[in-house]
């Protein structure tokens, strides 16, 4: 799946915090510290990238025949 570039719920643009975020969650910080130094206080912003599995890598292996 790919990024989502804009919030679900309001349009907020989040796309470009998803690189960030990953980078810092992989460090070892805690996802809600995260998030909020990112500047995503609404819950639907949250929840977009906290519930986005990023399987784009696992899925391009297959080609469309």
């Amino acid at each position: 799946m790919i990024i989502p570039v804009r919030c679900f719920g309001c349009g907020k643009p989040i796309g470009q915090m998803w690189e960030e975020y990953k980078k810092r969650i992989s460090s070892g910080e805690e996802a809600g510290k995260v998030l909020t130094d990112l500047g995503l206080e609404r819950y639907c912003c949250r929840a977009a990238l906290l519930g986005h599995a990023d399987v784009l890598e696992e899925v391009s292996k297959f080609k469309k025949s």
